[in-house]
């Protein structure tokens, strides 16, 4: 048993330092980090305008509603969004080569 968890063990750690595994990181991390960036510079930029700029987020744009409920709302819109941008990615650029990764270990698990 001991010798199967080792093995099993080993080719984790072949497949983590394989080419395929380091590009889907990279795939994974190339999308995840920018887009990640510019949302937390949104969610900030709201709360400072909130916080700090009450005359234009209570610009009225058309009867109760102003500036501020709009980014407000807005920023539910946007965390919608970003979840179906990063689905769709990752349905074509992550799932399949995740797929294939997992196929290899678990044949490789099933040939021991």
């Amino acid at each position: 048993m001991e010798e199967r968890t080792s093995s099993t063990a080993n080719a984790y750690v072949e497949t983590e330092a394989s080419p395929r595994f380091r590009e889907l990181k990279r795939r994974h991390r190339s999308f995840v980090l920018p887009v990640a960036a510019l949302f937390l510079l949104w969610y900030f930029a709201y709360v400072i305008l909130a916080d700090y700029a009450h005359d234009f987020m209570s610009t009225p744009v058309f009867g109760n509603v102003n500036i501020g409920l709009l980014f407000g709302l807005g920023q539910f819109v946007t965390t919608f969004a970003i979840t179906t941008w990063y689905v769709v990615y990752a349905n074509r650029r992550l799932d399949p080569v995740a797929d294939e990764i997992r196929g290899e270990l678990e044949s490789k698990e099933a040939a021991r």
